[in-house]
Order: C-alpha cells, then structure tokens, then sequence
C-alpha cells in the first residue's frame, strides 16, 4: 500500500476531499521524521512505538574480497509493534 492508497481509503470513508487528507496525512509524516530526527520517542498506542537507538561501531568484512571494514556508530530507527499488530 503507497501513500496515495492510504489517501484514497480515508477519503472514501470519511466523504473529505482528497486534497485535504494528503495534507493531513503528509504534515503526520513530517511530524514523525521530524520527531525521529531529534532523537525523540513515538508512541501511538495499540500500533507501536518508533525510537531511535545508538548501534555501536563494529568491524565487518566486505563479502567480495574479505577485506575487513571499520563500521561507525550510528543511529538507527526501531520500531516495537503494539498489541494489534502483534495478533496478526
């Protein structure tokens, strides 16, 4: 399912516009990234929860030549399901 799906469904079930609810839609996913970029968690009940975490710097190997590879630390989103998404 793209965005655009997402917009079509609410505005088929609600009767608003479509132009309306690609707004709404597009400034809750500005809000999200915007949120996830200043480090802050997310919590939308029942669906699941986004945090950011710190992944240590480690070495890898780069599978082609097996040369080993230095690997920086850095922040990664994660994302713990709520009780809805879990029973499915």
């Amino acid at each position: 399912m793209r965005k655009y799906d997402i917009v079509v469904k609410i505005s088929q079930e609600t009767g608003i516009q479509q132009i309306i609810v690609k707004k709404i839609v597009q400034k809750m996913l500005d809000i999200i990234i915007e949120t996830l970029r200043n480090k802050q968690r997310i919590e939308l009940r029942e669906f699941g929860i986004f945090e950011i975490k710190k992944r240590k710097k480690r070495i890898g190997r780069n599978p082609k030549t097996g040369k080993i590879i230095p690997i920086p630390e850095r922040f990664v989103v994660t994302f713990k399901p709520g009780l809805k998404l879990k029973d499915i």
